[in-house]
């Protein structure tokens, strides 16, 4: 996530770390996804190697979807001139979309755990979760290159969207910098509907969140609100962020697999109820 994100509002985490451990699949708006939910364990084993130099990061993350039971086969790279996407896509019952994303490049500095290494768990773990479910939307797993650079990768897949097309994405959700305090929506690039039902399905299962005004940042949920297709960025930062992220201190030591699981936890509960809703429930 590019910088200097102004947090409005916060959560005392130690709240958070309570709920880690009973966020339970009572308190999830499912019936059929409980004994497949990770825990912060699971979450934490995909943390033991992160790759800190980018140009090794699109291979980590193939591998993260392989050991979730991706087939290889099923593991398409969406190349654009300057970036390559990593996309994964699990059939509905229909054609109608819901996009998962997550950026996978880092900095200059430091390892990128938190800024965006969390992402990429989290986004596994969905698959993991929900790979066996029957859904009536299509999941768009994508892991966008060169987000820091710009919005890259978002911006070249939006770019092939039209407003035709644009009707059949129901929502994006986009993963951005989980892992040092509990979810929070960033505001300013994310619809005001998706947002707001983000913050009632967090109220609804009892977990700390908090919207958020993130100043000069920016992140790819933003390339889809560009298109009018409803889409929130959900982060986890606290007020520590500015000595951690775009540096050297952003290590996998910083990561908190509470905060990660968490956001994984809302992210699984948000995807559920966008399967059941009418595809324009959440336009604007």
């Amino acid at each position: 996530m590019p910088h200097r994100p102004h947090v409005r509002a916060s959560v005392p985490f130690a709240l958070a770390l309570l709920l880690a451990a009973g966020c339970t699949a009572a308190q999830e708006p499912t019936t059929n996804v409980g004994s497949k939910v990770s825990t912060p364990e699971d979450i934490a084993k995909d943390f033991a190697a992160v790759p800190c130099d980018d140009k090794d990061r699109l291979a980590a993350v193939r591998a993260l979807y392989e050991s979730a039971g991706v087939p290889a086969s099923d593991i398409t790279l969406d190349q654009h001139d300057n970036v390559e996407n990593l996309v994964v896509t699990k059939q509905g019952a229909s054609s109608e979309k819901i996009v998962i994303g997550a950026h996978y490049d880092k900095t200059s500095e430091g390892c990128g755990a938190i800024d965006n290494w969390t992402g990429q768990v989290a986004l596994t773990h969905l698959y993991r979760t929900l790979k066996d479910i029957p859904l009536k939307k299509t999941l768009v797993f994508v892991a966008f290159g060169r987000e820091e650079k710009g919005l890259v990768g978002s911006r070249a897949m939006t770019r092939g969207i039209d407003t035709m097309q644009a009707a059949g994405y129901c929502a994006m959700i986009n993963i951005d910098s989980l892992g040092l305090g509990p979810p929070q929506v960033a505001d300013n690039m994310s619809s005001k509907k998706l947002a707001r039902f983000t913050g009632e399905l967090a109220k609804e299962m009892e977990i700390p969140f908090a919207h958020a005004s993130i100043g000069r940042a920016n992140s790819d949920s933003s390339s889809f609100v560009a298109k009018k297709i409803p889409a929130v960025t959900i982060h986890g930062l606290n007020k520590d962020w500015s000595t951690i992220l775009h540096s050297k201190h952003d290590q996998v030591s910083k990561v908190n697999a509470a905060s990660v699981y968490l956001g994984y936890r809302l992210a699984l509960a948000m995807i559920v109820k966008l399967d059941a809703s009418a595809c324009d429930a959440y336009r604007q």
